[in-house]
């Protein structure tokens, strides 16, 4: 974290594949805390393809600069997993411009096996919180050269 602001964060975590998802929300708690990150809210949803309904739920708050989603998409027999991701990584990315807050992507998938979800789920849950904590920093310093801008400033 830089300079003095405490980031207030809200994690969606998907139910479906506990057994990894729960690592990573585990790690993803750890992370928040080493980076000085509050986290106001943890929300569980049944599935990935759940998490757009919280998310805009959540970042419609004033209480939340930015959300985290875990979740775990494997791969199965048919492209399912193909597509949940697919819809998912669309809808986060409209809902975080509709609401100008980040919403980070710490969903593995697709085409991951169960042994590749499992394995790399600690470093999902880190990177998450890392990358909503970056985007909110980077955005309240775009915000404030934009304001100073409009002030005389550069």
């Amino acid at each position: 974290m830089t300079g003095n602001r405490r980031w207030k964060l809200a994690f969606v975590c998907s139910e479906f594949n506990a057994e990894i998802t729960s690592r990573m929300l585990d790690e993803a708690l750890k992370q928040s805390r080493k980076d000085g990150a509050d986290v106001v809210s943890v929300c569980r949803v049944p599935g990935a393809f759940d998490m757009p309904l919280f998310i805009d739920a959540l970042l419609s708050r004033r209480d939340v600069d930015a959300v985290v989603t875990l979740g775990a998409v494997v791969k199965g027999d048919t492209d399912h997993d193909d597509v949940i991701a697919r819809i998912l990584a669309s809808a986060i990315t409209e809902l975080s411009l509709k609401h100008r807050k980040p919403v980070s992507l710490g969903v593995s998938g697709p085409g991951m096996t169960w042994e590749q979800a499992g394995d790399r789920a600690e470093e999902y849950g880190r990177r998450a919180v890392r990358a909503a904590v970056s985007m909110a920093e980077a955005l309240r310093e775009l915000r404030r050269r934009k304001d100073s801008g409009s002030r005389g400033g550069r």
